[in-house]
């Protein structure tokens, strides 16, 4: 006889919880099975269930006891302990011999037995007693029974053997024998689920009376029984092999169940053990569906049990999130089909266990949403449920199956809300609908918001909010359901136009207005009646949402939205981009906003597939920009680095619109100004400072074909910027790799801030198309001297006087330096006057400004405590335009100069020709008139001068000269400079290179005053070009002149020297030649075509296919 100590007490089970654990700990995973068909038949409880929700399930109670069963429990109580004892080792030994299982009408467990349901004794029933009499052929058991007065006539029914079993250890008054004849009913076979399912009501029963004493028992099971059967590991597979004691973890887990269902008002002392023991033995079992269908049993009885105890909801329970996570397990290993009703049961089940205290955490809740919405949003489609289905004895109504499964997940959802009572929660339950709503498969997206519309119905129906909170995360959820608007299903598309209704009617009932509240009814009936693809029906929505959330729900929203233009649905990315359109154009961004939208937009721009959404979100931040200019700035400046140009298609849309553009510009400016002294500045932060971030933006925008013309409007106030923000570099002595830039370089690296500047300089020129400065700087290698703080101020004053050479924005120019010679920073005074004194030699310089306001600006100058500034506004205030006076000297010491220069033997020519060259510049707007024409015919014999120096001075001064006869002398210097073309040409190629970079600007000067067409070209071939070919090009445009030439001799010398190059120096024109060089070549060829000289004619016929064949070799 198997002996059992006393059962504890409620109290005293974690000591034998512990050692129940020491023998093997629970496992965190669970084995899969093999699907048996066997188990999908639907039982007799679900078909009597399929036309309820399915409440119906967890709702049944014991009932009261019927008078056949009083009538049996009167007989049995009348027995003796030893006539019990009896009784139990006959029916004992009967259920060791029945081999079949007989099943009589009756209640079902859902599990294949089939016993009486409780209150629902009958004839039937007792009649199942007298058979016993005619079965037991012990005569004291017959004698015990015969006062029943029972006739036999068939085999007993081995079901009712157990429940006979459990009501006579129920009203057994030893404890003794009660542990002993339950242990022996426990070691019996647990191979069939008619055996468990007998053992468990016997136990259960039993514990009605008895609970510690079948707690000791079970126990005693567990540690000797249940843990040798256990699995070793989570990958363990093999089962264990006695199948007389392979599911005994299995009827452990009913005898839980049913010890539950009958302990009434002692449940809650014990309830958080017995969910232990099942939680345990779950989780360290060999999984199969016999152990899933006994532990849901097992749950469902528990909450049965619990449901019918009302001190429940004051209970704090400690084991449910490990129970509920056991429950999930199951669901999750449900086959991807529905045959049976196991997914409703189990989420209803878990529905009960959430309303109990403590409030599930977060975290389970997400487990228990998350595990729920996979396992019925990734059912096949209806219309594939039924095919899906493998072959069974009979199928079930699949469409019945599933909408109670679906049921069951609303009435979960309403469960979660009716408990927590907040916009928060709902959020929470809104926020696990996310991978569902933004599915590719329709059947998965048209599931999860019907469920999100039935949920909310029921929170504007039957929830009353209790607080006030506004989520943010409420925006994206609107968001993805905005997205929906427009999808392919239609039920999808109007559920979720309804869903958006209806969370804008929780907003209004949280904010309490009624004006609102009316205004949206009518706006759900205009919707009604609206045209399905009606654009305005989304502006009203639009709208509504703009009043109704909070900056943060609005900036997620926008977000959601933003993310929808990544799409490959052209149908859904059209709708966010005009979405957002409208959004923007509604003038609902608020200025905090700007910047989480721009850096959202930011992210998304790279991934955005088709074209024309591109552009519409173009629109849409040129309306932003237009809003909130200078915070539009101010994030774009910090997206990313202007040198890696992802940004550069934002600002490009900021110049949609000419004002806009302005502004940018101007803020750009003004960022370029912020520059904190050196001893603010920590050495890590200079890549952070603001005022480089606008250097590198404005480097960019100056290559936008959109920000041309905003670009020359702005030229004056760029170039100060510039030119002060290089100082300020200076300063700072960030000059790294500002020397060794290399422009023909390929390597494609980031330019450091003193290059960048230095480039948006030059740009600047370029860009603008005053290529003459350029030029002007680039032949005499000007911009060289801004590569050092040493040499910066000769680089201003060169660039300045270029600027005044060639009337480049003198006017704006001025202004602006006017404006920084009275700032309080030194660099801008040192810029501001270096500009001036070299403006007084602008021909144009006094229709901007009168002699007597520049005599104050200089004044100004004399009082700064920079000595570089007093020296040059004493010099710009002795200047000829401050003291006419001066000219007539100045010319009366050039006469004697030039008697000397022009003498038989001159002396010291460097010497004449330096003091030439300044009395020159001192003039300035006066210039020497006829003077010129003597001079440069004598620096035109010096071109061939033994010595370099002189050589190159005299090329360099004969430029000087032709650009300062004035308009009066201007045909006679053109005709200087014509006889100089060809003694440059030959010097172009001089031994000494200082003689050859003079040569090229004259060479250009003299192009310039000729008006030659293709000058800026030329430029390119004398600053860039290099060896022969270069040479060459520079030939052959010098004889494309004269082709058009009305003389024909030399119409026809040009066509000979043309044709020599093509002939001579095809290869070399190749690699020199561009694709705009071989456009202006076919141009001039081309007026030959036609030409009334047959000459001319023939030259173009004879060379227009060595034009053809040369075009497929040259470079872009």
């Amino acid at each position: 006889m198997l002996e059992c100590g006393p059962a504890p007490a409620p109290q005293d089970l974690c000591s034998h919880q512990e050692s129940l654990s020491m023998v093997a700990a629970p496992s965190d995973g669970f084995h899969g099975s093999q699907w048996r068909s066997t188990c999908l038949l639907p039982t007799e409880e679900q078909k009597r269930d399929v036309g309820h929700p399915g409440r119906a399930t967890l709702d049944e109670s014991l009932g009261d006891r019927s008078p056949w069963e009083e009538e049996l429990l009167g007989q049995i109580r009348a027995m003796s302990d030893s006539q019990r004892s009896r009784v139990l080792e006959a029916i004992q030994h009967r259920i060791e011999e029945h081999t079949q299982v007989i099943t009589i009408p009756g209640g079902s467990s859902g599990l294949g037995l089939q016993l009486p349901r409780a209150g629902h004794w009958g004839p039937s029933t007792v009649f199942c007693l007298q058979l016993l009499w005619k079965e037991v052929a012990d005569p004291g058991i017959r004698e015990l029974l015969a006062p029943l007065n029972l006739e036999p006539q068939q085999p007993v029914e081995k079901a009712f053997l157990f429940l006979v079993y459990g009501l006579i250890l129920r009203e057994c008054a030893s404890s003794d024998l009660v542990r002993r004849h339950l242990m022996r009913l426990l070691e019996l076979s647990h191979q069939t689920a008619g055996q468990r399912e007998g053992m468990a009501v016997a136990s259960g029963i039993a514990s009605s009376s008895h609970l510690q004493e079948v707690w000791a028992t079970l126990e005693h099971l567990g540690r000797t029984r249940v843990l040798r059967t256990a699995c070793t590991s989570p990958d363990y597979q093999e089962p264990y092999t006695d199948v007389h004691w392979r599911w005994v973890s299995s009827t452990s887990l009913l005898c839980y169940g049913h010890m539950a269902l009958h302990a009434g008002e002692r449940i809650l002392p014990w309830v958080d053990n017995v969910i232990s023991r099942m939680v345990y033995y779950f989780s360290c079992s060999c999984y199969d569906n016999i152990l899933e269908t006994s532990f849901l049993s097992a749950a469902v009885m528990l909450v049965k049990a619990l449901k019918q105890e009302h001190s429940t909801r004051r209970y704090r329970f400690t084991q449910i999130p490990e129970l509920i996570q056991c429950l999930l397990a199951i669901l999750q290993k449900e086959p991807n089909f529905l045959a049976t009703l196991f997914r409703q049961k189990i989420i209803l089940v878990i529905m009960e266990l959430s309303k109990l205290q403590p409030s599930l955490k977060p975290v389970v809740k997400s487990r228990i949403l998350q595990t729920c919405l996979q396992s019925l949003y990734m059912l096949p489609p209806m219309e594939m449920l039924k095919s899906c289905l493998p072959p069974l004895d009979l199928a079930p109504d699949v469409m019945v199956l599933y909408q109670k499964s679906m049921q069951a997940l609303d009435l979960l959802l309403q469960t979660f809300i009716s408990e927590n009572k907040s916009m928060d929660e709902m959020c929470f339950l809104l926020q696990h609908t996310e991978p569902w709503l933004k599915s590719d498969k329709s059947h998965e997206c048209k599931r999860v918001v019907q469920t999100i519309f039935l949920l909310l119905k029921y929170v504007v129906d039957y929830v009353k909010l209790t607080d006030e909170a506004t989520p943010s995360m409420l925006g994206h959820q609107i968001g993805l359901l905005m997205l929906l608007w427009r999808d392919r299903d239609p039920v999808t598309q109007s559920h979720s136009r309804q869903c958006i209704y209806l969370l804008l009617q929780l907003l209004i009932q949280q904010k309490g207005s009624m004006g609102q509240f009316m205004h949206l009814n009518k706006m759900k009936n205009f919707e009604a009646k609206a045209l399905r693809r009606s654009e305005m029906k989304f502006y009203n929505l639009v709208k509504a949402l703009d009043r109704s959330l909070t900056p943060a729900q609005h900036t997620q929203l926008i977000l959601t939205l933003l993310g929808g233009l990544c799409s490959h649905d052209h149908l859904q990315c059209d709708l966010a981009s005009q979405l957002l359109l409208m959004i923007f154009q509604n003038q609902s961004i608020k200025v905090e906003q700007v910047a989480e939208i721009l850096q959202g937009l930011f992210q998304e721009l790279p991934s955005i597939v088709f074209k024309n959404i591109l552009q519409t979100m173009m629109k849409a931040v040129t309306v932003l920009g237009t809003q909130h200019t200078q915070e539009t700035v101010e994030v774009m400046l910090s997206l990313c680095h202007p040198s890696e140009r992802q940004v550069l298609p934002l600002w490009k849309a900021l110049a949609n619109n000419n004002q806009l553009a302005r502004k940018v510009l101007m803020l750009l400016y003004m960022k370029l100004k912020l520059r904190p002294p050196k001893e603010l500045v920590r050495l890590s932060q200079q890549a952070e400072l603001i005022s480089l971030l606008a250097l590198g933006t404005i480097y960019e925008l100056l290559y936008t074909r959109e920000y041309k013309a905003t670009v020359r409007w702005a030229f004056a106030g760029i170039l100060v910027g510039l030119l002060t923000q290089l100082h300020y570099l200076f300063e700072l002595d960030v000059v790294e790799g500002i020397s060794d830039y290399q422009e023909d370089s390929l390597e494609v690296k980031p330019l450091s801030p003193c290059r960048t500047c230095l480039e948006a300089l030059k740009g600047l020129f370029w860009t603008t198309n005053y290529w003459e400065v350029f030029a002007y700087l680039q032949l005499l290698r000007g911009w060289e001297l801004f590569e050092h703080l040493e040499t910066y101020t000769e680089g201003v004053t060169l660039l300045a006087r270029a600027m005044a050479h060639y009337d480049c924005e003198v006017k704006a120019v001025l202004g602006q330096a006017v404006i920084s010679l009275k700032s309080s920073e030194e660099r801008d005074n040192i810029v501001a006057i270096l500009v001036i004194t070299e403006f007084l030699n602008s021909q144009e310089l006094t229709q901007y400004m009168s002699r007597r306001a520049m005599d104050n600006f200089l004044s100004l100058g004399l009082s700064s405590p920079n000595q570089l500034v007093r020296a040059m506004s004493l010099k710009g205030l002795t200047s000829i335009l401050m003291d006419p006076k001066k000219v007539v000297l100045l010319r009366n010491q050039l006469a004697g100069l030039l008697d000397s220069f022009m003498g038989p033997e001159p002396q010291d020519l460097m010497g004449l020709m330096g003091d030439l060259g300044d009395i020159l510049h001192s003039l300035g707007t006066q210039g020497i008139g006829a003077t010129s024409i003597k001079m440069a015919p004598a620096l035109l014999s010096l071109f061939e001068d033994e010595q370099a120096p002189v050589r190159g001075g005299a090329i360099s001064l004969f430029g000087d000269v032709v650009h300062s006869g004035g308009k009066k002398y201007r045909p006679a210097l053109k005709r200087q400079a014509f006889q100089a073309l060809v003694p440059l040409l030959f010097h172009l190629v001089d031994s000494c290179p200082a003689v050859v970079m003079k040569t090229k600007l004259t060479f250009l000067r003299c192009a310039i005053l000729l008006k030659w067409e293709f000058r800026k070209e030329l430029f390119g071939k004398l600053a860039w070009g290099h060896g022969l070919g270069a040479e060459n090009d520079i030939f052959i445009y010098m004889a494309l002149i004269y082709l058009g030439s009305p003389h024909k001799n030399l119409k026809r010398m040009a066509m000979k020297f043309i044709g020599g190059i093509l002939q001579d120096y095809f290869t070399d024109l190749c690699f020199s030649l561009k694709r705009g060089d071989l456009k202006i070549f076919k141009k001039y060829l081309e007026v030959l075509k036609k030409d009334s000289d047959s000459v001319s004619r023939r030259f173009y016929q004879n060379f227009l296919e060595d034009i053809t064949e040369l075009s497929k070799f040259v470079r872009q």
